[in-house]
């Protein structure tokens, strides 16, 4: 029994060992495979993986007069394989993160500057939670589902934004439906939206067809 025990434990021991890491420093140079970006050799690391600078104002000079500046592990290496990473977003005055989701992290929100409307919508009821932050507010928006955020105030807004994942991925909507080559004819249908409308959002956004 002691020799079974034992061995179950020695089994246990050297798995646990075998999985455990103090972390897995992101190295692009090397294929990526579905548990992330494989390890930099450790003799390469340095203090400056794990730093990274969020302090300059985004480009809000598009057509949602906002910016994302991310700090996902492709560019923040040392986030890799820790299930956390950030992001700044920068609001020019009447500015808007359109709809979108993160297939693969929920999302927390702090409003460093200015005022944000902001929520989410429910995936079996359609119920929609939002609400206006201010400087010091936080908001979070549950993984996958559909969130936005408005500049609703006067002057630019910023905000920082954090996720339980170094790459939770993205899903703009409006870019899904317009912003591609499905045909016009598909998109009415399955949207309920004029094709005349559609054909003028394909125009703005770059879709074709």
């Amino acid at each position: 029994m002691f020799t079974q025990a034992f061995f179950i434990f020695s089994l246990f021991f050297a798995s646990t060992q075998a999985s455990v890491l103090d972390f897995c420093v992101a190295d692009p140079s090397l294929p990526v495979g579905p548990a992330g970006y494989s390890c930099k050799k450790t003799t390469e690391v340095t203090v400056g993986d794990f730093v990274y600078s969020l302090a300059a104002t985004g480009n809000t000079s598009n057509i949602i007069a906002a910016a994302v500046t991310p700090a996902f592990a492709p560019t923040y290496p040392g986030v890799n394989g820790l299930d956390i990473s950030i992001a700044r977003l920068d609001l020019a005055e009447g500015g808007v993160i359109p709809f979108h989701t993160h297939p693969g992290a929920s999302e927390v929100l702090v409003v460093i500057q200015g005022t944000i409307c902001a929520g989410f919508i429910s995936s079996f009821e359609n119920k929609v939670y939002f609400t206006t932050l201010k400087r010091g507010d936080v908001m979070v928006f549950p993984q996958g589902l559909l969130h936005f955020q408005i500049n609703s105030g006067k002057g630019p807004a910023i905000a920082f934004v954090s996720f339980s994942s170094p790459n939770p991925g993205l899903q703009i909507t409006d870019f899904a439906f317009f912003k591609n080559d499905l045909p016009t004819e598909i998109v009415a249908k399955t949207t309920f939206l004029d094709i005349a409308q559609i054909k003028k959002l394909k125009g703005v956004l770059g879709g074709t067809n």
